[in-house]
């Protein structure tokens, strides 16, 4: 069984939903978690703070960011234990982050520390 990191891309939530539609995005995503962890498959995860964000550029140039010339940015990941990249593309599915138009989850596999990857 290999892990697969799920990440989540879309807009900083605070800019385009009140405080209550926030706390209902929050509980659907518990719940989605809570149902891969029912199945022995949740790894880690976590959100990622959009206020106080900065990029390092070639030549150490910092701005902040993330990535002001986009809309959607990177606001967290999932790890997950998955028997294939399918199974891992369904919880992927599941996720609320779904909702939001233009929001994406990107499905990648992690690397083993094997000497190949």
């Amino acid at each position: 069984m290999d892990e697969y990191m799920l990440i989540f891309r879309h807009e900083d939530g605070k800019k385009v939903a009140s405080p209550e539609q926030i706390q209902i995005w929050m509980k659907q995503t518990m719940d989605w978690i809570g149902s891969i962890a029912a199945q022995n498959k949740f790894v880690a995860g976590n959100g990622l703070i959009f206020d106080d964000a900065k990029v390092v550029h070639h030549n150490n140039v910092v701005t902040n960011g993330p990535f002001g010339d986009i809309k959607e940015t990177l606001g967290g990941y999932l790890i997950v234990k998955a028997e294939s990249i399918e199974e891992a593309v369904e919880f992927a599915k599941g996720s609320p982050v779904l909702q939001g138009p233009g929001n994406t989850m990107e499905v990648r596999r992690i690397a083993r520390n094997d000497g190949m990857h």
